[in-house]
């Protein structure tokens, strides 16, 4: 089913356009508060979720949407139904998707998590307009591919994620020549101060206990084995187009400073905040303005203390393999996020310990090599070889 662009009367004056990819999600529906918090500054044209239809139907009437898309085609009864009497248009299916977000809003948020974002991040970029990226694996796996498509039509990029909207905000002055090196932090996840020996033990359930942020399941596992840290470095990277040399990463379990930039002047510039992720959100939505969110101020006083350390490679070996693949480059990164995916999802349902999640992306690193990534669709393939590797992996009743 595809959806086609129509013109529709809206307040004039500053309205911005806007589309949410991966409305129902954590970023998604954290990015709809703050579009219902000010709904005169923003008319939405899209919201795309993957299956949750009763949610995308009450956002959809809550913001006045004019498209309300599911991912999952066996949805489309549904949210057709939940949208039954209101002038809400319904879609489903992957190419509803990437219609959706090739409609050019002015503003188009990009949350869909995993490489099934891939394609509607793209499509958002070649619409030209500004793109809110919170999906990570647009540039991990595909980086080459997204970044010339922002060239060629145009687009801006905004990073959301909290670390690099944070480095984003310290390079302001547009100095980018005069950067020395850029730190990203990292709360250090719920095993920052336990040994290998006690990694191995950890239970999924222990794992999902973020000591800080509040986050999907996937990210959550990511955040305690630092493979987020290891697939934001190569994030920044190329997003800021710096050497992998050129980033640190810092363990700082107060989650105050999100983000640092080190200046050949001695200068430092970091950006602070509550760990809040409308804080990032908000930020993108109304650039280059700012506008208000209800985050918890942040309070020095009662933090008192700020810490920091560097993390730890033997017990966290993930960030020595995302190094490793960004410096590799071509399909590198792509395959260790594909690899890392099922490798998470195999330790969720205890099919492998919390230690072989790193090991499972090495081993199919190891066999797959880093072949070319220069199409979405080379990606795509990448991604599918890593996954189907990675699988073989598991133990047998796994499989």
């Amino acid at each position: 089913m595809n959806i086609e662009t129509r013109h529709v009367n809206r307040p004039s004056g500053q309205t911005r356009s806007v589309t949410v990819l991966g409305s129902t999600g954590s970023v998604g529906t954290q990015t709809i508060e703050l579009l219902l918090a000010e709904p005169e500054r923003f008319a939405v044209r899209a919201l795309v979720a993957g299956r949750n239809t009763k949610l995308l139907a009450e956002q959809a009437i809550a913001l006045n949407a004019e498209w309300a898309v599911v991912a999952d085609p066996s949805s489309y009864a549904a949210l057709r139904d939940a949208l039954a009497g209101t002038a809400v248009r319904v879609a489903a299916g992957p190419d509803a998707v990437v219609d959706a977000a090739a409609l050019g809003a002015d503003w188009t948020m990009a949350a869909i998590t995993g490489a099934a974002g891939l394609a509607s991040t793209l499509a958002a970029i070649r619409a030209g307009k500004v793109v809110a990226l919170a999906n990570k694996e647009a540039l991990v796996c595909a980086g080459e591919v997204m970044l010339r498509a922002v060239r060629e039509a145009g687009a801006t990029l905004l990073p959301v994620d909290s670390e690099h909207n944070a480095i984003f905000q310290s390079m302001a002055d547009g100095n980018h020549g005069a950067i020395e090196k850029i730190v990203l932090t990292a709360s250090g996840g719920p095993f920052r101060t336990l040994t290998r020996e006690e990694m191995a033990r950890v239970t999924p359930e222990a794992a999902l206990r973020h000591p800080v942020w509040s986050m999907g399941a996937k990210i959550s596992i990511d955040s305690a084995t630092l493979f987020n840290k290891g697939l934001e470095l190569i994030e920044a990277a190329r997003l800021f187009n710096l050497a992998e040399t050129s980033i640190d990463i810092l363990v700082h379990p107060q989650s105050v400073i999100h983000g640092m930039v080190c200046y050949q002047d001695g200068s430092v510039l970091a950006q602070l905040g509550s760990p809040d992720m409308r804080i990032p959100i908000a930020h993108t939505l109304a650039w280059p303005n700012r506008m208000a969110t209800v985050s918890p101020r942040l309070d020095l006083a009662a933090v008192a203390r700020l810490e920091f350390s560097a993390p730890d490679p033997v017990r966290f070996p993930a960030l020595t393999l995302c190094r490793d693949a960004l410096r590799t480059g071509h399909g590198a990164p792509a395959i260790l996020n594909a690899a890392n995916e099922i490798a998470v999802e195999a330790f969720l349902k205890r099919e492998i310990g919390f230690l072989d999640i790193a090991g499972t992306v090495a081993q199919v690193l190891d066999q797959l090599g880093a072949p070319p990534a220069d199409t979405l669709e080379e990606v795509i393939a990448l991604d599918a070889a890593a996954r189907r590797s990675a699988r073989a992996l598991l133990p047998a009743h796994a499989q």
